[in-house]
């Protein structure tokens, strides 16, 4: 739509216009069209993705580059394609939430990752925080608030082996596109979701 001008390649459209008059018909049109913007969803991500490029934060390298870093040192240590794709997408959130970039990246992947990713990913800045906190005069301890949390480990790992590591200019990450497969394979089926039925009926 442009200048409330409705696209003429767009032929079925919801007839309502509230949704306490909507009907079966409207809604089977809406999610027809939402399944097929859903399937987009890899490319917006590749999109967004490059949007961290050039943008150093001050840091020795980009916040693309070192996306790529942690996720290609993740997967060169055998981690599995879904723990790759949340080792490349955990600080996307970084150029629409500064403050609070994990929950960003964190409510992007629920959906179509593990719980246990998913905690990781949400949790990530404040382990991460381990290692700097300190500097800036903040409690760099602040992770032990989860210490006895089953995904303690698995995300003091992931921010030790991974993330804190992967600002080195000479490392040899691999291309974004490299990654593409993956994220599409990751990121095209949500496992949960107020949407599916499945979900609503629990």
């Amino acid at each position: 739509m442009a200048d409330g001008v409705l696209d003429p390649q767009v032929h079925d459209r919801a007839k309502f216009h509230a949704m306490v008059d909507g009907t079966a018909e409207d809604w089977a049109i809406i999610a027809g069209a939402a399944a097929e913007f859903g399937r987009d969803l890899p490319k917006r991500l590749i999109a967004h993705l490059n949007l961290l490029k050039g943008d150093c934060g001050g840091f020795a390298i980009d916040r693309l580059e070192h996306s790529l870093q942690t996720a290609t040192r993740a997967h060169q240590a055998g981690e599995d394609e879904e723990y790759v794709v949340c080792a490349l997408l955990h600080d996307i959130g970084d150029i629409l939430g500064p403050r609070n970039h994990a929950d960003i990246a964190a409510a992007i992947v629920q959906p179509f990752v593990s719980e246990r990713n998913h905690w990781m990913v949400a949790h990530h800045a404040v382990f991460q925080g381990y290692y700097f906190f300190h500097h800036l005069g903040l409690d760099r301890n602040l992770r032990d608030q989860f210490r006895g949390h089953p995904d303690f480990e698995y995300t003091a790992k992931f921010c030790h082996v991974y993330d804190q590591e992967a600002f080195d200019p000479s490392f040899a990450s691999m291309p974004l596109e490299a990654f593409e497969p993956m994220l599409g394979r990751v990121m095209s089926t949500p496992k949960r979701s107020i949407y599916m039925a499945s979900r609503a009926a629990e």
